[in-house]
């Protein structure tokens, strides 16, 4: 979390020059603002979420691969899969019966061999792209995608307006 303390910005300070200030202000809320969406902030290898009771964690654990870096890439994998009958929880938080039928349709696949795209093309070739947590970036999913770019653009435009509005009735 990032924190900011700013002595606030005072238009009588005499060291600033007057029109530049709500420039410099807008610009740097911009700044602030994608460095927040953009900044690389991933739960990689962090457990996020807790098993919902022991006989999730029980299934999990008693699931036999060839090695520990299967197990963890297949656990991972599963953890980017939305359950398509919950659909807000992945395949390992989520209890339902299609999500553990799943999950071992997952585990059963690395166990065999397949890579991670392998087992993302099945489930979306069964499933459609609903079960990515991560929707690809194809026509489909352009506005997902780009709209909250198209969203900050257009307050910039109107910050940068409404400004220029009130500069201009200051002069006034």
């Amino acid at each position: 979390m990032i924190r900011l303390y700013l002595k606030p910005l005072h238009l009588k300070d005499p060291h600033l020059n007057q029109s530049k200030a709500p420039y410099l202000a807008l610009i740097f809320g911009f700044i602030i603002v994608i460095l927040s969406v953009l900044s690389p902030v991933q739960a990689s290898g962090a457990q996020i979420f807790i098993a919902a009771d022991s006989q999730l964690v029980e299934s999990v654990e008693t699931f036999q691969f060839r090695s520990p870096v299967e197990h963890k890439r297949a656990l991972e994998l599963a953890k980017t899969l939305r359950c398509p009958q919950c659909q807000n929880q992945n395949l390992i938080e989520s209890n339902s019966p299609v999500a553990k039928d799943l999950r071992l349709k997952v585990y059963q696949m690395i166990n065999a061999g397949s890579t991670d795209q392998e087992v993302i093309e099945f489930m979306t070739s069964r499933f459609g792209d609903f079960v990515l947590y991560q929707p690809k970036f194809i026509p489909q999913t352009y506005v997902l995608w780009l709209a909250p770019f198209f969203i900050l653009l257009l307050f910039g435009l109107l910050g940068i307006r409404s400004i220029r509005s009130n500069m201009r009735e200051d002069k006034l």
